[in-house]
């Protein structure tokens, strides 16, 4: 029960990793409300859905008002929520660029402007960012993508550094998956599946659980002095 009395959101958690990693949370003792623009997935009764879109500030705002109301606190935010529209940078329209940024970068800030602060005043918290091999080293066809998960990785090293002033004792780090077997990927014909696995040092790809764990070791009081950091969870893969 290492997250025993904690509250914990995780954004992106009707399914994949962000189902993953509420119902790991849950199940380590945490209450978990996790915000998604589809209904959840599955049914837990320690995790609590809320629709949101994170790429309105308004609603963010309403959301993180909503939860310290009911709950008093928020000890953890995962920002998991992300989409992807690729399409090679020649070929990229305004709105595939606009609505993927909206989502991945802007909807981290949107959250973390105000739960950020809220951690400070409670005297601590831990946020996690979910950000991705393509952050690290890019990928032909998602500069869309991969400008919003490096982006993640300057957020965290900022707010690293911000919610710890004067004592706020709030951690932020960044976990930057490789390819996990979502349902996104269900989609991917397998010979391209294959491919991936073999840049790999593991040889194979990722399960959402594997993904879960590690943020479950960032949310917890045992990464009590980890913050700033980046931990890539690929199997060694390097695109």
């Amino acid at each position: 029960m290492r997250l025993e009395n904690k509250v914990a959101i995780v954004t992106g958690g009707a399914r994949g990793l962000g189902q993953a990693m509420a119902e790991l949370f849950a199940k380590e003792g945490a209450k978990v409300i996790a915000a998604d623009m589809e209904d959840l997935s599955y049914s837990n009764l320690n995790v609590e859905g809320y629709k949101l879109n994170v790429a309105n500030g308004e609603d963010c705002k309403a959301f993180c008002d909503y939860v310290i109301e009911k709950y008093g606190k928020i000890d953890i935010l995962v920002n998991n929520a992300g989409i992807t529209r690729d399409s090679l940078t020649r070929k990229m329209t305004d709105e595939q660029w606009d609505l993927v940024l909206n989502v991945n970068l802007k909807g981290v800030f949107n959250l973390t402007r105000h739960i950020g602060p809220q951690m400070q005043s409670q005297g601590g918290g831990s946020i996690i960012n979910i950000s991705s091999v393509v952050g690290e080293f890019g990928n032909i066809g998602q500069a869309n993508y991969a400008a919003t998960k490096a982006g993640v990785i300057g957020l965290t090293k900022t707010w690293a550094k911000e919610f710890a002033l004067k004592g706020g004792n709030v951690r932020v780090n960044a976990i930057a998956p490789g390819y996990t077997m979502t349902d996104i990927l269900k989609t991917v014909p397998q010979d391209l599946l294959d491919s991936f696995a073999k840049q790999t040092m593991l040889g194979r790809l990722g399960q959402p659980e594997e993904i879960a764990y590690p943020a479950l070791f960032l949310a917890s009081d045992e990464a009590s002095y980890i913050t700033g950091h980046v931990l890539s969870v690929n199997g060694g893969m390097r695109l």
